[in-house]
């Protein structure tokens, strides 16, 4: 019983010290946010529009380049040494943005905390998948995406205590306090072990096997080196991506790619980029107090994420999506609506913009945000499954830096109200494509789904089909 114990708290340790990769990604994702206002402060740097957008844009672009590259890396080096060197990355991107003596110099360490993201995103997740218990396993990995999450509202409340109007340089400590959570996953990992499957698939059994016994219940040892192998048989046989284009996997790549495409397009994180900066052309004119409001939303957007755990089982995916959808698609009209008739609205502006979007963030966390990870998991069989969720990841980061590198030039194009209603068309797109590419996968096994692909079956018939078995 002590020995179990033991394996317990040893386990939480080494899902901590891996988990703040993801709560490193959700901070340098979400710190930006703040720092915007400062940055174009007249009496700082006064950046323009379009330097804004590089500048955040930087770290999608190194997001891309870091999960590209990480699969194949962590294949060859271990799971352990990449997210090393992402820890080291984050540091030192951390370092250089706070110290950047020139706009270049901020992109480019933008642009190394971006690869940082990018690696995280794919390594710690396989990383806690491949180390954790069998039992544990699903609690840990999500605990990842919860990191994520509190990275992002933890950037809010750091970015709102070292916010003041009187410094427009203090947006250099915003870019600075990532590097102390670096420096923790940084020297934790280094006595963190590499994880068995990764030994095992390099012939270090017995290397793999004593891990195991450190963190695996003792009647399940045996039966979790026999499931790693045959994992490993499967792997060395998996296709290339030739393979994924073949007519039978045609939708499950539309879905892949088009869930990705419309969970960006419905301009999420335009919201989570630029939010002071809307709220300031709501008419906060202090450029802390329009971080406030993204600090409320942190809280509903977090019960959403929660809510939407506990019922995405319950009500089923698509019931799921065409409530998020219509949620999504009323909000964004009022916040175009509002902004519209700011004139005419004059302080309330900022309290309807409030509300408007606070909902939006609310459905979008309830629906479209964790639709978009969970079905790219679900659609593809074991053995294309690697490269599907590498297409749909690889989807979501492009259509990402997309997105946020047109969000000012839109709002200069075509106005605030304007940028909102396009992001609005885009949604309604989405719940119409929706209908016909969104499958129930509630209750289908990952074996029913394979047989569906293969049989020409349409998306929106999984459930029937499922059901008639």
């Amino acid at each position: 019983m002590e020995n179990k114990k033991l394996n317990k708290k040893y386990v939480i340790i080494i899902a901590a010290v891996a988990a703040t990769g993801g709560f490193l990604f959700g901070f340098d994702a979400g710190v930006i946010s703040g720092a915007v206002n400062f940055l174009q402060d007249p009496k700082g740097w006064g950046l323009s529009d379009s330097q804004i957008e590089w500048v955040t844009t930087g770290v999608l672009l190194g997001a891309i380049i870091g999960a590209g590259a990480s699969g194949r890396i962590t294949d060859i080096l271990g799971r352990k040494k990449v997210i090393l060197a992402a820890a080291v990355i984050f540091c030192g991107g951390a370092l250089y943005t706070g110290m950047a003596p020139d706009f270049v110099s901020l992109f480019i360490g933008r642009l190394l905390l971006g690869v940082a993201v990018g690696t995280a995103s794919f390594t710690v997740p396989l990383y806690l998948s491949e180390i954790s218990p069998t039992k544990m396993r699903g609690a840990l990995v999500f605990l990842n995406q919860l990191m994520i999450a509190i990275g992002g509202k933890v950037s809010y409340l750091s970015d709102f205590l070292i916010a003041n109007d009187a410094d427009p340089y203090c947006w250099r400590w915003m870019f600075l306090v990532g590097f102390f959570p670096a420096v923790f996953m940084l020297v934790g990992m280094f006595f963190l072990p590499e994880t068995p499957r990764w030994l095992i698939s390099k012939g270090f059994e017995e290397r793999g096997r004593a891990i195991l016994k450190k963190v695996e219940e003792p009647g399940l040892i045996e039966e979790s080196i026999r499931k790693i192998k045959g994992d490993i048989a499967i792997a060395n046989e998996s296709a290339s991506y030739k393979e994924i284009f073949k007519p039978w996997l045609r939708n499950p790549l539309i879905i892949a790619v088009g869930i990705m495409f419309f969970q960006q397009v419905s301009g999420i994180n335009t919201v989570i980029y630029y939010s002071p900066k809307i709220f300031k052309m709501a008419g906060i004119q202090s450029n802390t107090m329009t971080i406030v409001p993204s600090l409320i939303t942190a809280f509903f957007v977090l019960f959403a994420i929660i809510l939407s755990i506990f019922l995405i089982d319950k009500v089923g995916r698509r019931k799921i999506f065409f409530i998020g959808m219509s949620g999504m698609i009323v909000s964004l009209f009022g916040t175009g609506l509002a902004f519209y008739l700011g004139s005419n609205l004059g302080g309330n502006l900022k309290y309807i913009a409030l509300v408007t979007i606070l909902l939006y963030n609310s459905f979008f966390a309830f629906s479209l945000g964790p639709l978009g990870w969970l079905l790219i998991s679900e659609m593809f069989p074991l053995k294309v499954r690697g490269v599907g969720m590498s297409i749909g990841s690889l989807s979501n980061w492009f259509f990402n830096a997309v997105v946020a590198f047109t969000f000012l030039k839109l709002v200069n194009a075509f106005s605030t109200a304007g940028a909102f209603w396009i992001y609005t068309g885009f949604s309604v797109a989405a719940i119409i494509w929706g209908y016909y590419f969104i499958p129930e996968t509630k209750g289908v096994t990952l074996e029913e789904i394979e047989d569906h692909w293969r049989a020409g079956k349409l998306p929106k018939h999984l459930k029937q089909k499922a059901t008639e078995s």
